[in-house]
């Protein structure tokens, strides 16, 4: 990954457009593991029904050449039965992110950001700054798990939109268009443009943020108003939809809505992280407010960081947060916690299961909870254990972390298992003592442990950890001699 040096000639920060300077150590997406060939789009079976080499260019005819893998998953008549051959589509943001080193980061004032950001656009960097970001990374985390991918969401015709196609096929994630409503928009316009992220990085490693859409008062695809024929499919097809906050930025309230509606009405389940967004649309209009409660209730699996349950919930305990959450949703049946280096917990309504995150050197944190989500759907479509789900989605994240940003420098597959072959965990006792002394009900609580038992004391169950590391080894394992996750 490459930053940009920009040089601040007064507190609006201002670049010099013709200088690149400080770049950053090489991509470590690139560096090679030993024994541990990456998996590529090239080698990767083709097991996607869709081929949509662009925006809004339809649904080809079935790849025959794979049905010998795939028996009659790729059969065309079979695409109306609610066959699943998609593992997850994410909804909407898609956008392009320009990284740049800073000296500091943007002035809070929402004029002067402005006009830091217009002036950063007048001038674009080089194309060696530009990153997929948005959803992007959560889709190419779970492609690198072996994951069959689609992208649901709209960019423009112009260089970063080519830009971001390409990189998604590069990592084998088809691109489908979110909305039939483009004769209502002129294309040449702002408002039709991929969304663009300038992500800013201060000496400390700070990150700040600015789009256009930060500056608008209604999203920034606000022009979209129905479902594309093509995005019903995808989604038809998907076992998994993810919807993120961020979405809302692009996104209108009843255009997320109805991807949701048709997703419940299809049988593809919900995945919803509402994400920093979650408090400003529990404060937003009354359509956001709403489109923000229906999700909360309507989705099967909810993520938040402990910060944003306890904004949500007005209950500062994790794990009491979480069964709120849970005893308000109609269709919820987990709910998982992020705490960061401190490990993870998820929740149903009889058990809980909680994961101490693993030890590693953080390089950045950008794209880690993308990556913590993706496998997440990883160990939920393969129906694994929900303390093995926490626990790869752990190193996933960690994995990340441990790389220089987030779009093609997320955690590679080789990455996750050396970090796991290490089983370097960060088991604080007092932490969870204090987190499972809380007033909690539940059946059972499941917690992975570095100490070599498995056994039970009360409703109280310790996994090991090299148990749990040993059985999703065998699986990943196989995906790099393969080339795929076995089910």
């Amino acid at each position: 990954m490459h930053h940009q040096t920009i040089t601040l000639k007064s507190p609006l920060s201002y670049h010099v457009c013709s200088q690149h300077s400080a770049v950053l150590p090489k991509n470590p997406r690139l560096t090679k593991l030993p024994n541990f060939p990456p998996i590529s789009a090239k080698n990767r079976p083709s097991s996607s029904t869709f081929y949509c080499y662009g925006i809004g260019t339809g649904i080809s005819a079935p790849n025959h050449a794979s049905d010998s893998q795939y028996g009659n998953l790729h059969d065309w008549k079979l695409r109306s039965t609610g066959v699943k051959t998609i593992d997850v589509a994410t909804l909407g943001n898609l956008c392009v992110d320009i990284v740049l080193n800073v000296p500091k980061l943007p002035p809070p004032s929402r004029d002067d950001r402005k006009a830091y950001m217009d002036h950063l656009a007048s001038c674009p960097p080089d194309k060696k700054y530009w990153e997929a970001g948005g959803n992007c990374n959560m889709a190419i985390a779970a492609a690198r798990l072996g994951l069959r991918c689609m992208s649901i969401g709209h960019v423009g015709d112009e260089i970063y939109g080519k830009f971001l196609i390409d990189v998604l096929r590069d990592e084998g994630i088809d691109v489908v268009g979110m909305s039939e409503d483009t004769d209502v928009v002129d294309r040449s316009s702002a408002s039709y443009e991929t969304l663009l992220c300038w992500v800013l990085v201060d000496p400390l490693q700070r990150h700040g943020f600015c789009s256009r859409a930060d500056f608008r008062k209604e999203p920034a695809f606000s022009w979209m108003n129905a479902l594309s024929s093509d995005v019903k499919m995808a989604i038809k097809q998907s076992k998994v939809l993810f919807v993120n906050g961020y979405g809302f930025d692009e996104l209108s309230p009843s255009l997320i809505l109805s991807a949701q509606e048709y997703a419940a009405e299809v049988g593809t389940s919900i995945f919803f992280d509402p994400g920093p967004r979650g408090k400003s649309l529990s404060r937003g209009t009354a359509e956001e407010q709403r489109a923000l409660s229906h999700l909360l209730r309507m989705s099967d699996v909810l993520l938040l960081t402990s910060d944003e349950a306890e904004s949500l919930t007005g209950i500062r305990y994790p794990i009491l947060a979480g069964q709120e959450l849970l005893r308000k949703g109609q269709r919820t049946n987990w709910v998982i916690v992020k705490m960061g280096s401190r490990g993870s917990i998820l929740i149903t309504k009889s058990s809980i299961s909680c994961a101490p995150a693993f030890k590693v050197n953080v390089t950045d944190t950008v794209g880690c909870g993308d990556s913590f989500v993706a496998a997440v759907a990883f160990g939920f479509i393969h129906n694994m254990p929900t303390v093995s789900t926490l626990t790869i989605a752990n190193a996933v994240g960690a994995a990340t972390a441990m790389g220089c940003g987030a779009g093609r420098n997320v955690a590679t597959l080789g990455q996750v298992i050396e970090l796991m072959r290490a089983s370097n965990l960060n088991e604080d006792g007092e932490l969870w003592d204090e987190l499972l002394n809380e007033d909690v009900h539940a059946q059972e609580i499941t917690f992975l442990s570095k100490i070599g038992i498995n056994g039970s004391t009360n409703h109280l169950n310790r996994v090991d950890l090299q148990k749990v590391v040993s059985e999703l080894l065998l699986k990943l394992e196989y995906a790099w001699l393969e080339g795929k996750v076995s089910s």
